[in-house]
């Protein structure tokens, strides 16, 4: 399995368009982007790739990173930062199978596929299927499960995506606080690779309306405000599903330079085999 980091990055990215800070400033200097969220998985065995996301910036990240272009593409959730790349599908594909969950959101009255499939509804190129959470199904000749996580309002998911033949793991944590259920972090456990959601570190939390949640022994937040893993939470989280190896992915513009470039924070292009 061949794991490629297309997009590392928050709703706005780093650099973010405008925005002159010193992390911004370094990122431009240091040649390295952390565009908007996405994932590409390739099954070395049968050289079939599934998309985990389509980022707004997918005409970018494919141009730029050797990758081919899916075979079939999965969505975690309805926030723009992680599916309205979905419109690069006109022109570029006979047919993109899409996988998404099925599970109907109180605050939408829809699930994540009703929403792929009434906004995309003008692209015959784009066929979704229907997944439960946490029911394993076969895509690119790998299993995958949907596992719920906590992304308040509106439900999120994390993925476990599992070679059969050679056993290997790759867990993403999806968007998602610290709270994520134990159900689903099971489902998670003992990956190869862990892709955690960690989008500051947790002493900014003092800036964020809500504050910080989900503390620990040593009272450091976990989570930043309500709806994503702080640094420190992310990495409390990959010790407890036993992650041989983490990277901290949909990261801002927000982490102090002198930070924001240290290991384990990844940036876009990070090639894994598991």
């Amino acid at each position: 399995m061949e794991v490629t980091l297309l997009g590392t990055g928050d709703t706005t990215g780093t650099p973010t368009p405008g925005c002159d800070c010193d992390t911004c400033e370094e990122a431009e200097e240091r040649g390295v982007e952390r565009t908007r969220f996405s994932v590409h998985v390739r099954n070395e065995r049968t050289d079939e790739s599934l998309l985990v996301d389509a980022s707004p910036d997918f005409r970018h990240q494919f141009l730029h990173r050797d990758v081919a272009l899916p075979d079939e593409a999965l969505i975690t959730h309805i926030h723009f930062d992680h599916l309205d790349g979905l419109g690069n599908a006109y022109r570029l594909f006979d047919d993109l199978p899409v996988h998404a969950a099925s599970e109907v959101d109180p605050v939408t009255g829809e699930s994540v596929a009703d929403t792929i499939r009434s906004k995309y509804d003008y692209l015959d190129r784009v066929t979704v299927h229907d997944r439960e959470p946490f029911e394993p199904f076969e895509t690119c000749g790998l299993e995958v499960r949907l596992v719920p996580v906590e992304h308040p309002p509106l439900l999120c998911y994390g993925v476990a995506v599992s070679d059969p033949e050679t056993g290997a793991k790759l867990s993403l944590t999806g968007d998602t606080s610290y709270a994520v259920p134990d159900e689903s972090r099971a489902a998670l456990a003992d990956p190869d690779l862990l892709l955690a959601d960690a989008i500051v570190p947790a002493d900014l939390c003092v800036h964020h309306p809500e504050g910080g949640d989900h503390h620990g022994p040593d009272g450091v937040a976990r989570t930043f405000g309500t709806k994503h893993m702080t640094r420190e939470g992310a990495l409390a989280l990959a010790d407890e599903l036993d992650a041989a190896e983490t990277r901290l992915v949909h990261l801002a513009h927000y982490y102090p330079v002198e930070e924001a470039f240290e290991e384990p924070l990844a940036v876009d292009g990070e090639r894994y085999r598991l």
